[in-house]
Parts: structure tokens; C-alpha cells; sequence
């Protein structure tokens, strides 16, 4: 009983600690990709401020309608 207990603790251990390898590796992927094109990021921000005062607009008009 002690045994599977140590096992199952292991392999929590060893899935957590892959998990957070993971983690690190898609956060550094990340900031790679927004130092290489933060131009792109920045036009893409840019592009979408319109359809988010359009979004904020159609909720501010539903609760204004209740």
C-alpha cells in the first residue's frame, strides 16, 4: 500500500514538473515571437481598437436596455 502510494506521488511529481517545463517553454516562445515581430503586434492592436469600441458599444446598449 505504501508503495503505490510513493508511486502515484511520483508520477504527480514527475507530470507537475513537465508541466511546468512546458509552461517555461511556451512563455519564452512567446516573448521571442513578440520581440521578433512587434510591428506585426502592433498593427494587429491597431486593426482590432474599432471592432473593440463597436464590441464595448452593443454591451453598453444591453445593459443600458434593462
Amino acid at each position: 500500500m505504501a508503495e503505490e502510494v510513493k508511486k502515484a506521488d511520483a508520477k504527480k511529481g514527475v507530470a507537475a514538473l513537465l508541466k511546468v517545463i512546458l509552461g517555461l517553454a511556451f512563455l519564452g516562445i512567446g516573448v521571442f515571437a513578440i520581440l521578433r515581430w512587434y510591428k506585426l503586434l502592433f498593427m494587429i492592436i491597431k486593426g482590432c481598437i474599432g471592432l473593440f469600441f463597436i464590441l464595448a458599444g452593443v454591451i453598453t446598449l444591453a445593459i443600458a436596455k434593462e
